[in-house]
């Protein structure tokens, strides 16, 4: 069966092969990946896509253990998200309520002068959460090129009790200029050096004076644009809805796998893209299992619990599979 690629994958795949640094390379991949048509033409040009990215992604993170000055995170748990936001907008105390990061929470502004990681626990998962330094910091802009364009969700974290709308509209100006620009659904192909970021809007200081009227303004100006949300990270306010809506603003699902005869473990899930298949999975198991796989057994989506489905078939959110090969 013919690939039958579209013009963008050819361009990107110049960029690759023009490409003189490693995460010129993986950008490329990964524009050549996200624009290409899923049929059993490119299903041995998908997965040597995946294998190449993999093999590029470790060398960064190899590369950046042996470099102080790399300004690069290392992505862990089911998906990393970037706090973004102006001095004093609360994004250390963010990270400090949902994480057991230590990161210093003080009034003056710059108290994050590097990034801080930390992880949040969200049921049975875990979500990597990073505190990056004030947008109008000193290397700032270094960091979160490197960083922010490469998360899988940006969050914006603005102050209600202080033009919140303006906040946000500074930071996307800001994102814009190093060409990382909003993403509405699943995110789209864009020209080459645009990088589209799945982005949320997190208005913080929901307890102050104003916040509330200040809240809805915010809502009624991004709301076509952008998913918002509301706390309160000093007082606690509204924290399991933050954790619950970072959750499925990521686009991620849920898979357990079992052995036969076996109760599946549900405390470690494998974390997936929404729409991921049968054969998807069995790939994240063992890289041989997508073509030695012969049928599985899901518990959750199928018609009925133990259903025999085919390797096309797309996985919910907390499906239990059965591989058989």
């Amino acid at each position: 069966m013919p690939a039958n690629l579209p013009p963008k994958y050819f361009e990107a795949e110049r960029h690759y092969k023009a490409a003189s640094t490693t995460e010129e390379k993986v950008e490329a991949l990964q524009a050549m990946l996200a624009v290409m048509p899923h049929h059993k033409g490119t299903d041995k040009l998908h997965a040597d896509l995946r294998r190449k990215i993999a093999k590029l992604s470790e060398e960064a993170e190899r590369k950046a253990a042996t470099s102080r000055s790399s300004y690069y995170i290392r992505k862990e748990g089911a998906g990393q998200v970037v706090l973004l936001g102006l001095p004093n907008s609360g994004k250390s105390r963010l990270l400090c309520a949902t994480t057991e990061a230590l990161t210093e929470v003080a009034d003056y502004p710059f108290t994050t002068l590097e990034p801080v990681v930390g992880m949040m626990k969200f049921e049975n998962v875990q979500i990597q959460l990073v505190d990056m330094p004030a947008v109008t910091g000193h290397d700032s802009r270094i960091w979160i090129n490197n960083v922010a364009r490469n998360a899988d969700l940006i969050a914006i974290v603005v102050d209600l009790g202080s033009d919140p709308a303006g906040q946000a509209e500074a930071i996307l100006a800001e994102l814009d200029g190093m060409g990382i620009v909003p993403a509405k659904g699943n995110i789209p192909a864009a020209d080459f050096g645009v990088r589209p970021r799945k982005m949320v809007i997190v208005g913080n200081k929901y307890d102050l004076e104003g916040g509330k009227l200040n809240y809805q303004k915010l809502q009624q100006q991004y709301s076509d644009q952008l998913f918002s949300l509301k706390i309160s990270a000093e007082k606690g306010l509204h924290m399991d809805e933050f954790k619950k809506k970072i959750f499925y603003a990521l686009d991620i699902i849920r898979v357990h796998t079992k052995n036969p005869g076996q109760k599946a473990d549900l405390s470690d899930p494998m974390a997936m893209k929404k729409g991921s298949t049968v054969k998807d999975a069995a790939e994240a198991v063992h890289k041989d299992f997508r073509h030695k796989l012969k049928y599985a057994l899901v518990w959750g989506s199928g018609k009925f619990d133990g259903q025999r489905v085919s390797q096309t078939h797309v996985l919910q959110d907390n499906d239990i599979i059965e591989l058989h090969i």
